[in-house]
């Protein structure tokens, strides 16, 4: 029986996973840690309306269980001594240097777990894979444990998260499946069927699936292909669409009654965004490479593409629409993290809209309900197109929608937040330069409405 836990990686899959586990689960103590002091500090901040990642009811969570058998710390080797099974949900970047450059997964820090659990493991463990991982990356951990340990025995499962920010715990109370990989041996089904107990606390029996862990890792990988493969089909058509006149958001509902398609993500937009969609689809293209599988890796590579496409065909438009010249103009974004409800940036179509405006020289103010300008800056900063000053001097973040709009030229919508929806769009148009143009990267907003306020509209996939 499991009495503790230790998650190596307090981010946005860590935190909020240990979080509804110790939750759920009062009798087993929950303790998630991670080397970023500054991180730590804010998950044990006394006001938990502070914590480091927004997600709608996270923070009611929080509060219930920390404290109480929910732990956040930085002392790793002690968690990990402590522990029956050890989740690794640390970050899994693409690669940007070396073999598989840009599109393999880089594994050093699950490398550097592996060996900090086999160093400090005293007694065998269950070790839990979180984070998303190439196919075999079980194989790696589980010969690094066995060869640099301490004679511990260790099980290695695969246990993937399907989690969408935004809806995360929403997704864990009530998620659509729970799959676990392990290995076919008796051990491998016995620790498989420990986690499977764990879950069984509030997922019914039904809900959760147990494979090889082969499998489980390659389900992950699938899962978001096929996600993102959906919205660049989609995206791909809305461009058809505004050059014959047809409707994209009226094609979608036609297409999506069809109840073998059906209707989710199947919304036009600027591009996805995110961790995962891009990262694995990369990590899925390289793996068929190496396996001399092209024609499968052209396949999914084009879904990449056609994403980078749609969010330079964004920004184009607004410089075509703008007399094909923003020098000097003022752009107002509303949205910078890559879809509401969460303050997570990563990938965001935000940034690379950004960037390429900055580069015709506009001036861009940007308000977002829960991203700050240190990360704003932190995310033009590290696409490395110019000078962090040039950054600085270019972007004007600000704490509310109408003043980021006032005596702008035009608005970009880069994220869906629903506030969007409740604003004075009169006032607003009062305030800006004329005529002035709305570009709804997200198709959130009514056109009619905004047109007989003044507004000349411009929506993905509409004319």
């Amino acid at each position: 029986m499991i009495k503790n836990i230790c998650c190596i990686g307090a981010g946005y899959v860590g935190g909020p996973t240990m979080a509804v586990i110790a939750q759920k689960c009062p009798h087993i103590k929950v303790t998630v840690v991670d080397l970023n002091e500054k991180r730590i500090a804010a998950w044990n901040d006394k006001d938990v309306n502070n914590i480091p990642i927004y997600e709608p009811g996270l923070s009611n969570v929080v509060a219930e269980a920390r404290g109480r058998n929910l732990f956040f710390s930085t002392e790793v080797d002690k968690a990990i001594d402590e522990a029956d099974m050890i989740f690794i949900s640390v970050n899994t970047p693409t690669k940007t240097y070396g073999v598989g450059k840009g599109m393999a997964a880089d594994l050093k820090y699950i490398e550097l777990c592996a060996r900090q659990i086999a160093r400090v493991a005293k007694t065998d463990k269950i070790v839990v894979e979180k984070s998303t991982l190439p196919v075999r990356t079980a194989s790696a951990i589980k010969e690094i444990l066995e060869h640099t340990g301490n004679g511990v025995q260790f099980q290695i499962l695969s246990n993937p998260e399907f989690l969408a920010e935004g809806t995360a715990i929403e997704d864990l109370f009530a998620p659509d499946r729970v799959l676990i990989g392990g290995d076919t041996s008796a051990e491998g089904q016995k620790a498989i069927e420990t986690l499977v107990a764990i879950y069984a606390n509030w997922v019914p029996r039904d809900k959760i699936l147990t494979t090889n862990v082969w499998s489980s890792e390659l389900s992950k990988l699938t899962a978001n292909a096929f996600l993102a493969q959906r919205v660049s089909s989609i995206n791909a058509l809305s461009e058809l669409c505004e050059k014959t006149g047809a409707d994209v958001n009226e094609v979608a509902r036609a297409i999506g009654m069809d109840s073998r398609i059906g209707s989710k993500f199947l919304k036009s937009s600027v591009g996805f965004g995110g961790s995962c969609f891009q990262k694995d689809i990369l990590n899925l293209v390289y793996i068929a490479k190496s396996y001399g599988l092209n024609e499968v890796a052209d396949y999914w590579e084009q879904v990449i593409i056609m994403n980078d496409h749609q969010k330079r065909r964004f920004a184009k438009n607004i410089i075509k629409t703008l007399y094909n010249t923003v020098s000097g103009k003022k752009i107002a974004f509303l949205g910078w993290a890559f879809k509401k409800d969460t303050n997570d940036t990563r990938e965001s179509a935000a940034i690379y809209v950004a960037d390429d405006l900055l580069s015709e020289q506009a001036t861009v103010a940007v308000y977002d309900p829960k991203v700050g300008e240190e990360q704003i800056q932190f995310d033009l900063n590290y696409l490395e197109t110019r000078s962090e000053s040039d950054n600085k001097a270019g972007v004007q973040v600000v704490d509310n929608a109408y003043e980021a709009c006032k005596e702008a030229h035009a608005i970009a919508i880069l994220t869906e937040w629903d506030e969007f929806k409740t604003y004075d769009w009169q006032k607003i148009y009062d305030n800006m330069l004329k005529p002035a143009f709305v570009f709804d990267g997200r198709n959130i907003l009514d056109k009619k409405e905004l047109e007989k306020i003044g507004f000349i509209y411009q929506g993905i996939g509409a004319r």
